[in-house]
């Protein structure tokens, strides 16, 4: 059948994706079709579009989506046409009206929870939630102290209501008091505006964070280390600004035995975990305790938009493309 998609020829900037049509077969054993409502932008589809993290070309792009199945392949029993369904692992491909996705990659979505909402919180709730499993246990006096950067970013935002419901207290890094007082509304104490204030400087001020979150990488990684105090925990899930550059490991125990780890959340939906961790979000947001919020939308045809507005840090939330 002849649907279509964003298709990269080459890397590059936002220029290179392109609306074509293009031909979808009909799902191979242990595939199912899925027609997409709506796909989740992620800050990690530029770095396949840069070239940052090289795929194969011609390419679409995109990890998570949401969806009914139209048609399933030969050994989906888990599965059926009419299903919805939503997704936030597995190869590339999002970026279509419609494509195969291998069934194990694909969970079924609660009627609670509609397309949009599935759409936008896969791959960003998944990812808090791993996260979250992170921090260090504590109450009372001993609340564990944890560091966001970028908390009014779509992961930021929801790891922050995640961290709160722990127990945690939430000190958070945005770029405007617009996406400060979002912070706030989202569960942060304490908001630093990097653009004018040390950061290290202040978190240090409350006493040093048990672990620091950073998905920004290059620009924050070093002051994500000065947040932390002595066997404090620095989690780097992400490079909005660059990859970081190469450190002496040294430095980890000169500023008090830091540990670092970057994960990847493939290595934290492997085995049964998937559907257990979907099940936690989605019971997550059914209770109130995670507020998804989608502050843009785009027409899938016009993704290069939604990437230029998402490296030009435009965007705050969750945002869409929809079909």
């Amino acid at each position: 059948m002849t649907t279509h998609a964003i298709v990269m020829h080459e890397t590059g900037g936002p220029e290179v994706l392109r609306w074509e049509p293009i031909e979808l077969p009909a799902p191979a054993a242990g595939e199912a079709r899925v027609r997409h409502a709506a796909i989740g932008l992620n800050f990690i589809d530029t770095y396949y579009r840069t070239g940052l993290y090289p795929t194969p070309l011609p390419a679409v792009l995109g990890s998570e989506g949401a969806g009914v199945v139209e048609a399933v392949g030969a050994g989906v029993e888990n599965l059926r046409v009419g299903d919805r369904v939503a997704y936030a692992t597995g190869p590339l491909g999002a970026y279509a009206e419609a494509r195969n996705v291998p069934g194990a990659h694909l969970v079924k979505v609660p009627s609670s929870i509609d397309d949009r909402t599935a759409a936008a919180v896969m791959l960003k709730g998944l990812t808090a939630h791993y996260l979250v499993e992170m921090l260090p246990r504590g109450t009372g006096a001993d609340r564990p102290l944890a560091l966001v950067q970028a908390a009014a970013g779509g992961v930021g935002l929801l790891l922050t209501q995640w961290l709160k419901s722990r127990g945690a207290t939430v000190i958070g890094t945005v770029g405007s008091e617009e996406k400060a007082a979002l912070a706030r509304e989202n569960g942060c104490d304490h908001v630093v505006l990097y653009r004018h204030e040390d950061v290290a400087s202040r978190v240090r001020a409350l006493g040093g964070a048990h672990v620091a979150y950073d998905s920004v990488g290059k620009d924050t990684f070093h002051a994500s280390l000065d947040c932390l105090r002595p066997r404090g925990l620095l989690v780097t899930f992400g490079q909005s600004s660059g990859p970081v550059g190469p450190f002496d490991p040294r430095l980890l125990a000169q500023k008090g035995s830091l540990s670092l780890t970057r994960p990847k959340l493939g290595d934290f939906t492997v085995g049964g975990e998937l559907p257990v961790r979907a099940k936690a979000l989605f019971e997550a947001i059914g209770s109130g305790v995670l507020r998804v919020r989608i502050a843009q939308t785009y027409p899938l045809r016009d993704a290069a938009t939604a990437h230029r507005d998402l490296e030009d840090r435009k965007t705050v939330g969750s945002t869409l493309l929809l079909p």
